[in-house]
């Protein structure tokens, strides 16, 4: 269950702990013709940097150019947890990232294992974020909505919202 106290305290490293516990989210290349896709996050904290493995010939590395931007969405697995993360994305064939990652699950998806040709890896650079933690307390939530109802001018303090920037 997220935490709306360390969402407050420090969302950055809550963003990158949520980011590594689930198995996917949705990635998108901005401006592309192409809808977001699941992918598979490798979150690298200290560089602020989401890691995917992918195949050379896949859509999404075609829509890839120099410069361009993506998001990556995600849902944290209780549903409690909310972020859209931005930056700029790249194809990158780093073997040691390929290492630091692999896993029997990414292996069943290449047939060469590391050494598959078309086997690539994308980098998404994360420069900014934003955050959305709600309770998780089905008590917490019905006495909010409760006292929005009795009055007009109270909304319902179920959650936070935070936006992050990294360098």
């Amino acid at each position: 269950m997220a935490s709306i106290t360390e969402a407050k305290e420090s969302p950055a490293q809550q963003l990158w702990e949520q980011v590594n516990t689930v198995h996917a989210g949705m990635l998108g290349v901005d401006g592309a013709d192409l809808h977001m896709q699941p992918m598979a996050p490798n979150a690298d904290p200290k560089t602020n940097t989401i890691w995917f493995y992918t195949k050379s010939d896949a859509e999404i590395v075609r829509a890839i150019k120099s410069g361009a931007r993506a998001h990556f969405i995600l849902v944290g697995k209780d549903h409690d947890y909310h972020a859209s993360l931005a930056g700029k994305i790249e194809v990158r064939n780093d073997a040691s990232k390929v290492d630091e990652y692999w896993s029997s699950v990414v292996a069943a998806w290449y047939e060469g294992g590391k050494k598959d040709p078309k086997l690539t890896m994308l980098a998404l650079h994360v420069d900014d974020a934003e955050i959305w933690v709600s309770t998780g307390s089905k008590v917490k939530f019905g006495w909010e909505i409760a006292k929005a109802n009795l009055d007009d001018e109270k909304m319902p303090d179920v959650g936070v919202k935070r936006h992050l920037q990294f360098a």
